[in-house]
């Protein structure tokens, strides 16, 4: 005789068992754990890249450091082994791929020190240089931003808009250029104001006064920098805000009475925030990677001029271990900004 039907359904729930259930912490970890697994493929494929690409660049990185020297063709020979530079390719590379996974880096060929110690020694600039920059930009954006989007088609939306769209189309040496013709040297009967080289005068003072110089020279990169990214920040802010006044809950606020400037701050404008936060850890190693055009200009003493300074040479060594923090950068703080998005947002929880 064929049980109830009523009687199967509970024997089946039990057979299932609480102990069945998915814990709720699975799927956030296995978001992590995917991203996780995807930077780690990219920065693989970034150091198998960074080792081939530098060694098309032309160029002789013995013959240029033995320019102004007499050294007979024996002696390039016997600097070339020493730079291990007569090995075959490939015995580069496994050379290079054992370093790179002790986190040695290598020799660098012109400043005869380890790439790393140049590293950790130029990147105290280059954060400030970058760091400074992007806080500025992103302050400037989306202060600029919710206004012009709280008050779309206004004078002030027109001319916020359309002039980070210039800036933002204006390449950064040119118009790190511009600045320096017109702020550092001066036109004409104007004088300069800032300095356009370095990061302190050569008879730099101290306590204080020290801060002040190098604010002083900070002047013009940072300037450069922020013109040509602020306009992201300004846009995407502004879009998020313009998608959360037509919301209910605008209207709701509103109809309580609330006043325009406390609807704008207390609603409107946390809610608009969360793509802009997102994009901000996207940019970070963006920004530093971008810091590299700036100081070859500015002659900053960061990462960015010891890359150039490699570039020249070449220095296969000193352009391998910088370009792959630049690009180690980038990566991660891409993978953080999925991450964080993933959090801040239960829309994409729930996806």
């Amino acid at each position: 005789m064929t049980a109830p039907l009523e009687a199967i359904e509970p024997a089946a729930e039990q057979a299932a068992g609480p102990g069945d259930e998915r814990p709720a912490y699975r799927g956030p970890l296995r978001y992590v754990a995917v991203k996780a697994g995807g930077a780690v493929l990219s920065i693989g494929m970034v150091i198998i890249g960074t080792f081939f690409l530098f060694r098309m660049l032309p160029g002789d990185p013995v013959r240029a450091l033995a320019q102004g020297r007499n050294m007979t063709p024996a002696q390039l020979d016997l600097e070339r082994r020493r730079l291990g530079l007569d090995k075959p390719l490939f015995d580069q590379f496994l050379d290079f791929l054992t370093g790179t996974l002790r986190l040695d880096l290598g020799t660098s060929y012109e400043y005869k020190r380890p790439v790393l110690d140049l590293i950790v020694d130029r990147l105290p600039a280059t954060i400030l240089l970058a760091g400074t920059a992007l806080v500025v930009a992103v302050g400037l954006g989306v202060w600029q931003g919710t206004k012009a989007g709280w008050r779309r088609g206004s004078r002030f939306d027109r001319f916020s808009t359309s002039t980070s769209l210039i800036f933002w189309s204006v390449p950064t040496f040119w118009l790190g250029l511009l600045l320096m013709m017109a702020l550092g040297n001066g036109i004409g009967p104007i004088p300069g104001i800032f300095p356009t080289r370095g990061i302190e005068s050569v008879d730099a003072p101290d306590g204080f006064a020290y801060v002040l110089d190098v604010g002083m020279h900070m002047v013009l990169p940072v300037l450069t920098m922020v013109g040509v990214v602020y306009a992201q920040y300004l846009l995407v802010m502004r879009s998020s805000l313009l998608d959360e006044v037509g919301q209910d809950y605008i209207t709701t606020a509103r109809a309580k009475g609330l006043r325009d400037d406390q609807v704008r701050r207390r609603h409107a404008v946390p809610n608009a925030l969360l793509p802009t936060v997102t994009l901000v850890f996207m940019r970070i190693g963006f920004v530093v990677g971008g810091a590299v055009t700036v100081e070859a200009i500015f002659t900053w003493p960061g990462l960015g001029q010891l890359f150039y300074r490699a570039i020249k040479v070449p220095d296969f060594t000193l352009m391998q271990g910088t370009f792959m923090l630049l690009c180690v950068s980038v990566i991660l703080m891409n993978t953080l900004a999925d991450v964080v998005y993933h959090v801040l947002d239960p829309r994409v929880r729930s996806a």
